[in-house]
């Protein structure tokens, strides 16, 4: 993670004898918190949690391809696929740790954003489920003023194909 370093001494000392430091990193400007809400899926939360565990969820996103789901554990796994971006295909991987009812945790180990880090949010409406998305985001690939963008843009493609193929699960 790039960012201003500021160092300070701590107590005590080290196997050298000299005082010891600490290192705290401040986000660059190539970080950009995302707080996303307002978002309305138009199905109830016990359908999101069964369509989230379908492999076939998967399918709703157009842009990914050979995805393969790997359990870490008895809440959290590992997604691995390619994503087409600006007409080429690019490995991803993210590990996701479920939090039912409340939402999901997901952090972004390969791809043009590796090293962001999510929590959505799920609140149920009645027949509706609010989704809340908030984050950090960093890329090494697209520029610092246009990574705001990218992942907003990311955000409703994946809410707006999640939405459809929930509302044909849901009618199921």
């Amino acid at each position: 993670m790039e960012g201003r370093e500021v160092s300070r001494d701590w107590p005590g000392k080290d196997a050298t004898g000299s005082s010891k430091r600490f290192m705290v990193l401040w986000p660059s400007p190539s970080m950009v918190h995302i707080h996303d809400e307002g978002s309305e899926f138009d199905a109830p939360l016990d359908a999101i949690w069964k369509y989230l565990e379908d492999p076939a969820h998967g399918l709703a996103h157009k842009d990914r391809r050979n995805g393969e789901r790997k359990l870490l554990g008895e809440n959290t796994l590992e997604l691995s696929f390619e994503q087409e971006i600006d007409g080429r295909w690019t490995k991803g991987r993210n590990r996701i740790t479920l939090f039912p009812p409340l939402g999901y945790a997901v952090e972004l180990l390969e791809g043009p954003f590796a090293g962001s880090k999510a929590f959505t949010i799920f609140t149920p409406q009645g027949k509706k489920t609010r989704v809340t998305v908030t984050g950090e985001y960093v890329s090494s690939t697209v520029p610092p003023g246009q990574v705001e963008e990218n992942v907003l843009r990311s955000l409703q493609r994946i809410f707006d194909e999640d939405n459809e193929a929930l509302r044909q699960y849901a009618s199921r």
